[in-house]
């Protein structure tokens, strides 16, 4: 077990792997900020006398998640990627917030421990969390998905959270002051489109022809208003090993807000159903096209019968999902041409982005 500094970093852990090059941080003085906080949470097996051991999660392409083993107890640490960001992206504090809300309303939300606002301790903000046990489909199916059958349940599982998720109570106590709902969806198209004219690296004539068409197409606000996950996908939510139709966390909660669920519901039909460029299977070259995934139609009458929503302009929230994804790509190939980071992952996401632009416009224009 190589160590850092009198601190493990590997551990025998099947999530997780050793910190990647470039991703390392100031363990010492980080370790001693976690050990004086995390003494108060009550957190089952915490032992601040034991050295840490530290291993890092291998997804995702932006935030960077850490785990410390403290004795008996796992914390998950996360912060934003290292270098510039763009604004109002990778907030950690907004996540830490929006967890705290959330993980007595919505149990399968994780409960948060501490946030840091000094960026003097390890160079940006973060915050520490609890870790949750159990599978999640990244890459490849897991040995318990063998059969139609299990993709069937979990299919099932996956809607009824969403559902779930949007109805949870809005109206009033500490959620009700996290968002602002009256024009969510407008403020998004004006958002999105402004952070992809500050990351663009070559003109992309598909984008700026969906910008003005999702402009000239906003639905009105969504009534009721409800919780907004903002990247709900199969690889941000957990399962139960035990048990595949079980769903124990949802994940990645830096996007969240109050306003039009079917935002949720748009990016859930971009990252389910087929459509991404041919390559190594990631989160845009999904698992759910395999026999016993629900189809779209499938999802959708799950989820209308679930949840009571109209889903007859949901070809908007469609359309709108994959422009969102190809700017957040593009945000990370900008990252990659600027020096920014040098994972090798990134260097063709120029051309991802093109295939999702050329794959919403053709949502558009269904």
């Amino acid at each position: 077990m190589a160590a850092l500094k009198g601190c493990a970093t590997s551990m025998d852990d099947d999530d997780a792997c050793r910190v990647r090059e470039g991703e390392h941080l100031d363990w010492p003085r980080l370790i001693d900020w976690l050990r004086e906080r995390l003494a108060d949470c009550d957190i089952p097996g915490f032992d601040a006398r034991r050295e840490p051991e530290i291993a890092q999660f291998p997804g995702g392409h932006s935030n960077l998640t850490y785990l410390f083993r403290f004795g008996g107890a796992d914390v998950v640490v996360r912060r934003p990627p290292f270098g510039p960001v763009a604004p109002k992206a990778h907030d950690m504090a907004r996540e830490f917030h929006w967890l705290a809300a959330m993980h007595e309303a919505f149990p399968l939300a994780p409960r948060p421990y501490v946030l840091c606002e000094d960026s003097g301790v390890i160079g940006s903000v973060f915050y520490a969390m609890e870790r949750r046990h159990g599978v999640v489909v990244r890459t490849d199916e897991p040995a318990q998905i063998a059969a139609p059958a299990d993709r069937r349940r979990l299919s099932d599982a996956v809607v009824t959270a969403l559902s779930g998720l949007h109805a949870v109570d809005v109206a009033g106590g500490t959620l009700s002051a996290l968002g602002k709902p009256a024009g969510f969806v407008a403020r998004q198209v004006t958002g999105w489109t402004d952070r992809w004219h500050r990351a663009k690296t070559t003109p992309l004539a598909e984008m700026e022809d969906l910008a003005r068409w999702l402009q000239q197409h906003l639905p009105p606000d969504a009534i009721p208003p409800a919780v907004v996950h903002g990247d709900f996908k199969l690889d941000n939510l957990m399962l139960d090993p035990g048990d595949i139709g079980r769903i124990v966390a949802v994940l990645d909660w830096e996007m969240s807000a109050l306003g039009d669920p079917l935002i949720d519901l748009g990016i859930l039909l971009a990252y389910w159903v087929p459509g991404a460029a041919a390559g190594p299977r990631d989160a845009l070259t999904t698992v759910t096209d395999r026999p016993g995934y629900f189809g779209r139609d499938e999802i959708l009458d799950r989820y209308a019968a679930t949840s009571g929503r109209d889903l007859s302009n949901v070809r908007f929230y469609e359309t709108f999902a994959v422009f969102k994804i190809a700017v957040v790509i593009q945000q990370i190939y900008f990252r990659y041409v600027q020096g920014q980071t040098s994972d090798a992952r990134f260097a063709t996401f120029d051309r991802r982005v093109a295939q999702l632009a050329r794959q919403a416009a053709a949502l558009a224009a269904r």
